[in-house]
């Protein structure tokens, strides 16, 4: 039986502390970082559309490409591949959904600052 615990105080660290040691033997263990919630993976999809649709330094993207170059700035990993028949590049191997929320923040806190020096009109008013 699997069961996650999400560590926000004492009472939860006791709990996991019981669960460990009842634990049978080879049971296995993962501790992890919170994943990105919903509302910073929305505000991350308005932000890239804003960025796209305003066209900074006259570079047409699109979000999808755009989150690309943003993550890659921030230092992960991000590769480009060749399109089909000479097409444009496409980025690939990367996934935003594997970031801590810590990440994202630090992601969308780039994006805004990036959008925030290129003029960009924020379409939650921010």
């Amino acid at each position: 039986m699997s069961q996650t615990v999400i560590l926000r105080g004492l009472e939860q660290r006791a709990l996991v502390c019981g669960m460990v040691k009842a634990a049978p033997v080879d049971a296995v263990v993962t501790i992890k970082p919170a994943a990105r919630s919903m509302d910073q993976n929305a505000k991350l999809w308005a932000m890239l559309s804003d960025i796209a649709r305003s066209k900074p330094e006259g570079r047409v993207m699109t979000a999808e490409m755009w989150k690309a170059a943003m993550m890659n700035a921030l230092g992960h990993e991000i590769l480009w591949q060749p399109g089909i028949d000479n097409g444009p590049p496409f980025p690939a191997g990367f996934r935003s959904s594997r970031l801590s929320k810590e990440q994202m923040g630090n992601l969308i806190t780039f994006i805004s600052e990036y959008g925030d020096r290129h003029g960009v009109k924020w379409s939650d008013g921010q």
